[in-house]
């Protein structure tokens, strides 16, 4: 089970053809092979579409700051290091201020950091450390390079010092947001910052209920990513009603998120097929929490622990009663004998 940066990329190849002028090639010929490598995304053919973004920017000596961030972001998801280390280090080389500095050994860190996830050697890790101390440098309030270096060194063992970043991020981020709220988590148990945690969300749903992710723990959640125009998702539902009935009043939060751009015909739908549990419209693939969890197709499912660790990820239909009775199992309870319910 994994986040398939590659996934997402695919989703987020229309944004990458998106992109504003600047920061594109000066030279000519760079901007032809740019171009190019823009028309591979659309057709989907990363590979080559990374080749000529790094092409792209050795022909324009470098500078090419939209190959670089192409470079980075394909060159991880593909697992072309590499490649991706290379448009960091030449984005740290053309940084000109403070700001962009930061930013490129931000960049740099990313880069490390989830090569130090894809294999498994703390000497990413420690990489990462040292690129976000850099960033930091640049721009001590840096939230995102102060919660990466958290990260990093919470990885590598060092608690002490992961918290120390952690409790930098909340005197610079007061908001009471699920960001906020994973970094307080992390405080107070570093563990699960070295574990692969379900990303913060929070939604309003359609009866108005406010639920974040973080302030579930003590239950296990379900996400199911659907649209009422997925034949599949249809078919599932049945099933999925079954789950959030079968499991009523255990520590279980059965949350579907539509993909639906047409609100009034999901209310509809919600309604006629009385489906009574949490729903919330995230409109579509590049709704903010389809993007959290990198979702590309549907349905999909996400089943997350009692800590908010993620623990299941499927495309399709498939059962997930056994899981769910594997994690509810797991769920701590309390000196009384009842499952926390929060």
């Amino acid at each position: 089970m994994s986040f398939s940066l590659l996934a997402v990329l695919l989703i987020c190849a229309c944004a990458a053809i998106a992109q504003s002028k600047p920061g594109e090639p000066s030279d000519p010929k760079a901007l032809d092979t740019y171009k190019k490598a823009l028309q591979e995304l659309r057709e989907h053919r990363l590979a080559q579409a990374l080749d000529d973004f790094k092409k792209a920017d050795k022909q324009d000596g470098g500078h090419c700051l939209a190959c670089q961030r192409q470079m980075i972001n394909y060159g991880m998801g593909l697992e072309e290091w590499k490649i991706a280390e290379l448009g960091a280090n030449e984005m740290i080389a053309s940084a000109q201020t403070p700001r962009e500095t930061a930013i490129a050994h931000y960049e740099s860190g990313i880069v490390f950091y989830r090569q130090g996830l894809s294999r498994h050697k703390d000497e990413y890790f420690s990489r990462t450390h040292e690129q976000a101390a850099a960033a930091l440098a640049a721009a001590p309030n840096f939230s995102e390079a102060l919660t990466l270096d958290g990260r990093a060194l919470a990885r590598l063992g060092q608690d002490d010092a992961a918290k120390q970043q952690f409790q930098k991020f909340l005197a610079l981020h007061t908001a009471n947001d699920p960001e906020r709220e994973r970094i307080l988590r992390y405080i107070a148990h570093p563990e699960l910052a070295r574990a692969m945690m379900a990303p913060p969300f929070e939604v309003t749903t359609l009866d108005g209920q406010r639920i974040s992710l973080d302030e579930l723990q003590g239950k296990v959640v379900l996400v199911d990513f659907w649209a009422t125009w997925c034949a599949p998702c249809r078919e599932a539902l049945p099933h999925l009603r079954n789950v959030a009935k079968k499991f009523q009043g255990q520590p279980l939060v059965v949350l579907s998120i539509s993909l639906d751009s047409d609100e009034q015909k999901w209310k509809d739908f919600v309604e006629k097929n009385e489906m009574t549990w949490p729903q919330y419209r995230d409109g579509g693939f590049t709704g903010s929490v389809a993007k959290l969890f990198n979702v590309t197709a549907i349905p999909h499912t996400f089943t997350i622990d009692s800590d908010g660790v993620l623990r299941e990820e499927h495309i399709g239909d498939a059962s997930i009663e056994g899981k769910i009775k594997k994690l509810l199992a797991q769920v701590p309870v309390s000196p009384a004998g009842q499952t926390p319910v929060q």
